[in-house]
């Protein structure tokens, strides 16, 4: 069975809906395509992960999204392949869509670097299945700790970017703030958080200020650097360091990067850095006609040739660009090179901490008007009223009265937490 469409978009991350959107505005037909009926602001998948906000507040129905937009349908349906030359994909199913134009957007999948253990024993963080299982995870390993008088929680963060960072930062204060409350102190003093990355400072895209504060509080809230020593080995009990050394974990966390997935690399275009697609200018694929490739498995240069970083702002701007491209093919019109807005970085890093570089221009801001504007930021972007006053409830909650959003364990957990082995040095 083979359906026509004029736009077919694979993926409903940060650029197939921002493109979906402008071209349902414009009424052209468009088919939407997810595995999953919703839409993940993945910024805030590690708060999901440290019980902070809901998932309720960071995942929003795809057809709520497109209620108003009559042309864009929605499909929740796994891809099977993509084939870029023939414009069409397949279904799990075995259904064939064909498009005029196809936007691939399907995101990204973890880059373990062919770590031994990795891939089977750490919990990556990218989906919303990623951050619940890590959720009930650590809340599984903190009860059966609770049960003992030397029950103790080491865990391990690997990678020391934004994500790395701020899923550290709010582990270490989650233990700080709400293990005490509501476990014990004697428990809260026996649980550790360490951040482990091959380069030398945290945020490394960040300034030197930055990362000094960053560094600065990560310690004060008890994080454990191991900075300048890559992971070699992710084992039961924790990972070991190119050094030789080890650190101890019951659970290790990986936010060490991503790389494109395999439908990327069965869509038969060419595959350049971290096998993400080096697309052109106007944000098409080069030497396929009327193909798009957006978000995080595209490579992305603007009209400067700059290169442009893995980011929500990046894929959302793209989104919105391709659609006008789209829509400069469907009326045989001429595309235009990407122009990106460079609004800057955030990352936060505790309560009433992160750091901003914003615009171009990199005006920094570090602790409490940091906080503040990466809330605002944050709140601004969320899709949708409902997901918006769920997480501004949320801050208000456990920023205010750590009372952290509830995580039950209800049956079983991949990647289950090891058995508790001595706690190290």
């Amino acid at each position: 069975m083979e359906d026509s469409y004029q736009v077919v978009i694979v993926g409903a991350g940060f650029a197939g809906v921002a493109a979906a959107k402008e071209l349902g505005r414009k009424g052209v037909r468009v088919l939407l395509i997810d595995a999953n009926n919703y839409h993940q602001f993945q910024p805030l998948l590690y708060q999901v992960a440290t019980s902070q906000i809901g998932v309720s507040a960071i995942a929003r129905p795809l057809r709520s999204v497109f209620r108003r937009l009559k042309t864009v349908k929605v499909l929740t349906a796994k891809v099977e392949s993509v084939d870029a030359a023939q414009r069409s994909i397949t279904t799990e199913s075995g259904q064939r869509l064909q498009a005029e134009i196809l936007v691939i957007a399907v995101g990204a999948v973890p880059n373990f670097f062919n770590t031994p253990g990795a891939e089977e024993l750490a919990f990556p963080l990218y989906s919303v299945t990623d951050a619940t299982r890590l959720g009930s995870g650590l809340t599984r390993l903190l009860d059966q700790a609770d049960n003992s008088p030397d029950g103790f929680v080491d865990v391990v963060v690997v990678g020391g970017g934004p994500t790395g960072v701020e899923t550290a930062g709010a582990m270490a204060e989650n233990i700080k703030y709400v293990v005490r409350k509501y476990f014990s102190p004697a428990l809260a003093a026996r649980c550790r958080v360490h951040l482990v990355d091959m380069v030398p400072s945290v945020l490394n895209m960040f300034s030197s200020k930055s990362q000094s504060y960053a560094t600065e509080h990560l310690k004060k809230v008890g994080v454990q650097l191991h900075m300048g020593q890559g992971v070699t080995e992710v084992r039961k009990d924790g990972v070991t360091l190119a050094d030789g050394s080890s650190v101890p974990g019951q659970i290790v966390v990986w936010a060490g990067g991503l790389k494109a997935g395999d439908l990327v690399a069965g869509s038969g275009l060419a595959q350049g850095r971290g096998g993400r697609i080096d697309v052109d200018t106007d944000l098409t694929a080069p030497g396929v006609e009327g193909v798009y490739v957006l978000g995080d498995c595209a490579n992305i240069t603007d009209s400067t040739g700059a290169k442009l970083p893995q980011l929500g702002s990046v894929a959302q701007q793209a989104g919105k660009w391709a659609a006008s491209n789209i829509i400069a093919d469907l009326k045989g019109g001429t595309r235009t090179p990407f122009r990106y807005v460079d609004k800057g970085y955030m990352a936060m890093v505790g309560r009433g901490a992160a750091v901003a570089e914003l615009g171009r221009k990199r005006i920094q801001l570090q602790g409490v008007f940091a906080f503040l504007s990466w809330l605002l930021v944050h709140l601004a972007l969320l899709s949708g009223l409902q997901q918006k006053i769920r997480a501004l409830f949320s801050w208000l909650n456990g920023y205010i009265l750590h009372s952290p959003a509830q995580v039950v364990v209800s049956g079983p957990v991949e990647k289950e937490p090891r058995e508790q082995a001595p706690p190290g040095p």
